[in-house]
């Protein structure tokens, strides 16, 4: 016979059964009018792949429709993969799914804007970015952009071979002049630019869905130790952002001369957004990070296009030089109107989107999408790679690189199509002036200068470029990739020094 003792485990044990059984015959009842999904695990969620899993969530969006309910652990996750689903949620109920998940802000301490939620220090954080980096203020960048990206053609004369790292040296140093006022040219392979870089892709790798089990499990961040290694990145993180910003603040504080910068910028409203030293700081290291890593990987898929698609370079090409002209090296003034490279350009971010499988939000309220209910507390994600995918709004063979789908009969811009490259709603990307204008001066200068083409085997034959293989994380990288630029000007190296000048 059972003694008391043990009865009463068998007792507790049953009602623990019994609670759990209710708790997810609640759940069920309560997920019923969600999006369909593949059937999750009942503990550990929805097996999402650790390998490229924005192509994962567009693939099983063919098989249950563009919004697709995912499992992090017991928790729902949908994803929007088309224009339709993503307008809906990101930006007509943009107020109600700006926050982000809580378990991010384990990340940096909750000190970087991207990861911070949806509330008054968000706010004040937002508009520290937001008015220095609007479309008048990233005019005044021209310049240095358009020094930079004749210092790429040079670079790339130079040493061919090495095009990635001339792109990654450019980004770095736009950056770095924009963030803390620098003149020097940054060398990727500057020791706190790496550790910049390695912050960036430590904090890619954590904002993949699933990749930490806090993710699924957020009660963990209540069991000593576990959060340990994320606090010992986050004391890292600020010490690196700290030693930057405190080199431009001794200068300014001792009245010496500092280039107008962001820096200069933040310290002259400190007051005015409520920012201590430490937001300043990782506002300033956010804009390095984030601007330098989507940047280079814009251009590089540029580069990866134009060897792949040898019509539409040459159709680029031809507008330049009925525009521009073969004796002038292009500026900012040239690139007004140039709809077919702005067609390649716009192709580009949709057929390799750099944030592949968006960011994480989080719902703040109930919301009613036809026939489904996606609770408070729920969340939503724009899988930028199934989004531009949509052949209802892009047309069809989303796969193909196709500049057309981007232009009108006669040539010129369509009006009522755009790209999601730069996220949505209250969270889109406070710099995507300075980028855009980055990418339109760098890839019109690399395709007027150069032909731009696939490498020659030791057969005769064109080396293929694999335009799948990129960096696993949430800002993706083309993997190191091979090819060849031909100089269209036997005198190109003198223009471009001429106009360097």
């Amino acid at each position: 016979m059972l003694n008391s003792a043990s009865a009463l485990v068998i007792l507790a044990l049953g009602a623990v059964m019994v609670a759990i059984f209710l708790h997810l015959g609640k759940q069920n009842a309560k997920n019923a009018r969600l999006p369909p999904g593949p059937k999750p695990h009942w503990l550990n969620g929805t097996p999402i792949p650790a390998k490229a899993p924005w192509r994962y969530f567009y693939d099983q969006s063919l098989k249950y429709g563009p919004l697709v309910t995912f499992w992090i652990g017991r928790d729902p996750a949908i994803v929007c993969n088309d224009v339709e689903t993503a307008t809906f949620f990101m930006e007509k109920n943009g107020r109600d799914t700006a926050d982000r998940p809580k378990v991010m802000e384990v990340f940096s301490n909750g000190k970087r804007t991207l990861l911070v939620g949806y509330n008054e220090r968000w706010r004040r954080l937002r508009k520290g970015l937001h008015n220095p980096l609007q479309p008048n203020a990233a005019r005044d960048l021209r310049p240095m952009q358009e020094k930079g990206a004749r210092e790429v053609i040079l670079d790339i004369l130079d040493t061919p071979l090495d095009f990635q790292s001339h792109i990654q040296t450019y980004a770095a140093t736009l950056v770095v002049h924009m963030a803390y006022g620098r003149q020097d040219r940054a060398r990727y392979s500057d020791p706190d630019i790496q550790k910049v870089i390695t912050a960036s892709e430590r904090i890619a790798v954590f904002l993949k869905p699933g990749s930490f089990r806090i993710q699924q499990f957020p009660w963990l961040r209540h069991v000593p130790g576990y959060l340990s290694q994320f606090r010992k990145w986050a004391d890292e993180e600020l010490n690196l952002f700290r030693k930057q910003f405190f080199e431009v603040k001794v200068k300014v504080d001792a009245k010496k001369r500092v280039e107008p910068c962001f820096a200069t910028y933040l310290m002259a409203h400190q007051q005015e957004y409520q920012l201590n030293d430490d937001d300043v700081a990782y506002l300033l290291g956010s804009v390095f990070a984030a601007g330098s890593d989507t940047t280079s990987s814009a251009l590089n898929i540029c580069v990866m296009a134009a060897a792949i698609n040898p019509e539409a370079q040459k159709r680029v090409q031809a507008e330049l030089d009925s525009t521009v002209g073969s004796d002038h090296v292009p500026t900012f003034d040239d690139l007004d109107d140039l709809p077919v490279l702005k067609a390649f350009i716009s192709e580009t971010f949709r057929w390799r989107p750099v944030s592949a499988g968006g960011f994480q939000h989080r719902t703040t309220s109930e919301l009613i999408y036809k026939d489904y209910v996606v609770p408070a507390g729920t969340i939503i994600t724009g899988n930028h790679w199934g989004i531009h995918r949509d052949e209802s709004y892009y047309g069809p063979n989303v796969e193909d690189f196709d500049i057309d789908r981007w232009l009108t009969p006669d040539g010129q811009t369509k009006s009522n199509m755009k790209f999601f490259q730069y996220g949505f709603g209250r969270r889109v990307c406070p710099g995507q002036h300075v980028a855009n204008n980055s990418v339109l001066m760098n890839a019109a200068l690399l395709l007027w200068s150069f032909d731009i083409g696939k490498t020659i085997g030791p057969d005769g034959k064109p080396i293929d470029i694999d335009t799948y293989a990129f960096t696993n994380t949430a800002n993706i990288h083309p993997l190191p990739f091979k090819a060849t630029f031909t100089p269209r000007s036997q005198h190109l190296a003198e223009l471009i020094k001429e106009s360097h000048a």
